[in-house]
């Protein structure tokens, strides 16, 4: 089962994928798509639904973050083993965490607002692991029984602020407005199976940049949620982005950002495409102090 959110930003509407792509409102059933929502039992009631019953969004209506009420959002970083090559760094012995504000979130489709001063702006399609049931020290065998699906995203960053002005941490970087685009779905995880199967890609103004596949991950899926939980809570409908193969800008020689104009198309055959396009922030003059 695919499941998302339509309409304007903040005013999103539940909804789900039909098997013939067309997008059916789940308004009058649901007031919205939230972390209670992924619990196994209301995904069971929602998965038995007869979607040829429930009405038809219009074509071409935008798309929001899939579901609401993000906690924890998660990011993991060099966990492909080419990622790590391009990078020059040595393949970790833990997962690198770091933190992206919730206030980075938007949809997989709104544009990627460029920072003032920003120049070293990169992309890097990922695996997201959507959590449906509070996790806390759980094993990596029983850790996939806590997740409630699987979606695509872009964990956008600015490396100059990621690395040169870090202070010594990445999440300066990562969370800047508009640098965690999150779906077009979030998939079930009954529909995924095994996540350590998924092909993604990413394409910038139509040239192939990124190709990679989950299987060549350094922590697999259940590893991450294992080792989160011993260092966190984890609640229904936080998100772990799993880490990028392959192919970011800062990796290229000679490294290539992007600039204003820019069209970041990240995409996977099992959890959808998304598209964003780089937009300049107007200028703001410094505040008075």
């Amino acid at each position: 089962m695919k499941l998302l959110r339509h309409g304007p930003a903040g005013h999103e509407r539940p909804g789900l994928l039909d098997a013939e792509g067309h997008i059916r409102d789940l308004s009058a059933l649901l007031d919205d798509l939230t972390p209670r929502t992924l619990a196994p039992e209301v995904l069971q009631v929602l998965g038995a639904l007869n979607a040829a019953r429930l009405p038809i969004v219009e074509p071409g209506t935008r798309l929001g973050v899939p579901w609401s009420g993000i906690g924890n959002y998660v990011g993991v970083g060099l966990n492909y083993h080419d990622h790590a090559a391009e990078a020059g760094l040595p393949i970790p012995a833990e997962p690198i965490l770091f933190a992206k504000w919730t206030s980075c979130i938007c949809g997989p489709n709104d544009d990627t607002l460029l920072p003032e001063g920003a120049n070293q702006l990169d992309w890097e399609v990922e695996l997201g692991v959507v959590i449906g049931r509070e996790a806390r020290n759980v094993s990596e065998r029983h850790a996939l029984a806590h997740v409630a699906g699987y979606c695509l995203t872009n964990d956008v960053s600015e490396r100059g602020y990621q690395i040169a002005r870090s202070g010594g941490q990445w999440s300066k970087g990562k969370g800047f407005d508009t640098f965690g685009p999150i779906g077009p779905y979030l998939v079930t995880a009954d529909e995924v199976g095994d996540p350590q199967q998924i092909d993604l890609w990413l394409d910038v103004n139509g040239q192939r940049m990124q190709t990679g596949n989950t299987r060549h991950m350094i922590f697999s899926c259940a590893q991450l949620v294992s080792y989160c939980s011993r260092v966190m809570t984890l609640r229904p409908g936080d998100l772990i982005t799993t880490g990028t193969p392959a192919g970011v800008g800062m990796g290229l020689k000679p490294p290539r950002y992007l600039k204003a104009g820019d069209v970041v198309e990240p995409g996977s055959g099992m959890l959808g495409r998304q598209r964003q396009r780089v937009t300049a922030l107007p200028h703001i003059p410094p505040a008075e102090m």
